[in-house]
């Protein structure tokens, strides 16, 4: 009999584990008929309600349903990394706690693997619920992603994805501190089907995710997978040494016709705060880079379990 792990990242989610639970459970009859045994591993991104008092509760009546608990807050990235690690399937999906991820799509995912793909993934063909700034902005991530980056990142993808052990352990082997998850599933490659499905609202609680922090997010994403802001820095500094050189050609000629060098000087400040605010941009994106650089060669654990079942 062959295993399957799932691995649900959960943060502040006590009122959706049992709800998971039931409707997980209902593939059962599938999986038997396929031969395939399940675990459900919840890793608790450090939650602050009673997120593990439930899965310990739900653990003493399957002995198939794990925790694995974090000392702190390490952020889903990390939840995501530590249940790939913590796998034991042939077979690893992933699948958020609040049922925004439908379970019923287990069987149809399965059945692409049967026609020889690698790893079956999800997208949302719709952001019914979200709000429109939401939405909005994420489009033109994805968009921008698309130019940008070499790295496939699907618009509207989920991180709910059916992988076999292969897919698994070549995730396993990119151990980098800054993760984005969507870039690096993309990175590795493999035969993907995608599945498109309406988006789902959450049955209980409220996303943890705020606007600030998907747009720290994009960056994270943005950075990991390309190099085009420090190009476009090169550029903006080449681009900027031309206009001054050009411009201190035009200052020198029009004062030798016209003798009146000091005219003008007001625009003149407003084009010297605008290279500078260019410039401090400039920086700050190379800023970003040697950032990230900074966080992993410092070598810290991606994250650190407190107590697992």
């Amino acid at each position: 009999m062959k295993l399957l792990t799932v691995i649900v990242p959960c943060y502040n989610e006590q009122d959706n584990i049992r709800d998971f639970y039931n409707e997980f459970i209902k593939n059962e009859p599938f999986l038997r008929s396929k031969d395939i045994g399940f675990e459900v591993v919840f890793v608790d991104d450090g939650s602050t309600d009673e997120t593990v008092a439930n899965v310990r509760k739900l653990s003493g009546e399957d002995n198939r349903v794990h925790l694995i608990s974090f000392s702190r807050n390490f952020g889903k990235e990390a939840a995501i990394f530590a249940g790939l690690q913590k796998s034991k399937g042939d077979y690893a999906v992933i699948m958020d706690a609040d049922l925004q991820d439908p379970p019923a799509l287990l069987p149809e995912m399965f059945e692409s693997l049967d026609e020889g793909y690698d790893s079956v993934a999800t997208r949302r063909v719709s952001r019914k619920g979200e709000p429109l700034i939401r939405s909005f902005f994420a489009r033109r991530f994805y968009s921008l992603m698309r130019r940008i980056s070499k790295t496939e990142i699907v618009d509207g993808a989920r991180d709910y994805r059916l992988m076999t052990r292969q897919v698994i352990d070549a995730i396993l082997a990119m151990p980098e501190y800054c993760r984005f998850t969507k870039g690096i599933f993309g990175w590795v490659g493999f035969k993907t089907k995608w599945i498109e499905f309406e988006n789902i609202e959450r049955r209980k609680g409220e996303s943890k995710w705020s606007f600030w922090k998907l747009f720290a997010y994009s960056i994270e994403g943005i950075t990991s997978f390309s190099t085009a802001p420090l190009a476009f820095a090169a550029f903006a500094g080449l681009l900027f040494c031309i206009v001054a050189f050009i411009a201190i050609i035009f200052v020198f000629v029009r004062a030798l016709i016209f003798g009146d060098p000091t005219s003008g000087w007001p625009s003149m400040v407003c084009i010297i705060l605008l290279v500078a605010g260019i410039q401090l941009f400039c920086i700050g994106i190379v800023g970003q880079y040697l950032a990230k650089t900074y966080l992993e060669v410092k070598r810290r654990p991606i994250y650190i379990v407190k107590e697992e079942l």
